[in-house]
């Protein structure tokens, strides 16, 4: 699904990575890991055409997106879930599902919210609340639904589990799991190691001093 070589990025002059290579399978889940400032966020960033400037080679589905929008890339299935969430905190869960599926009809995008109901069952109650009025939990689950309305064949998560109560870690858990089980690649940064023993691969990302480089 995914092949990145030699992948490089900057913010102006600073370098954030250095000759990145990995790839992820169809139905996988990669787990990526790595200390604060190795540059986990930066490259989820990178692969969904955010922020840095890069160099290096990120082909998806075997065609190179190095050179294609952000909206392009996620036209062609990639879904990404920020660290920081970016909900639309004035609309209520239903709007903010509703707002981000792609165009279709009526049934198609009732549909689609019905699925990922399914996988976060705790936001059918709250379809009429606003996410203002959300735990970090419940919103960092609504994160993820509002991605999934989309469509995505895989889907890049910037520390899904991180600062969540346990009992709402395990229902994040229990999704992406089961999104697993239903061929959805995955690569997910993350540190507390949620996700670490059931993924299919884990790698590492070493920060790197200046002398390194």
């Amino acid at each position: 699904m995914l092949e990145i070589r030699d992948l490089r990025a900057w913010y102006g002059a600073a370098q954030a990575l250095f000759g990145v290579t990995l790839t992820v399978g169809r139905g996988e889940l990669v787990v990526l890991q790595g200390l604060n400032g190795a540059g986990k966020s930066t490259l989820l960033q990178a692969i969904m055409g955010l922020g840095p400037r890069v160099d290096g080679v990120i082909c998806y589905q075997k065609e190179s997106v190095l050179d294609l929008a952000t909206h392009q890339r996620a036209l062609r299935g990639l879904g990404y879930v920020p660290e920081d969430r970016r909900l639309f905190t004035a609309l209520t869960v239903q709007e903010n599902l509703v707002i981000a599926a792609r165009p279709g009809t009526t049934r198609v995008i009732a549909e689609r919210q019905d699925q990922v109901l399914q996988l976060f069952p705790a936001l059918k109650g709250m379809l009429m609340r606003s996410a203002a009025h959300m735990s970090g939990g419940e919103q960092q689950m609504l994160s993820i639904a509002r991605t999934l309305m989309t469509s995505p064949s895989m889907l890049l998560l910037d520390e899904p589990c991180e600062g969540i109560a346990p009992v709402l870690v395990e229902s994040i858990r229990d999704a992406l799991l089961g999104l697993r089980a239903r061929g959805m690649s995955m690569l997910v940064a993350e540190q507390n190691g949620v996700l670490t023993a059931r993924a299919d691969r884990v790698i590492t990302l070493a920060a790197q001093t200046p002398l390194d480089a």
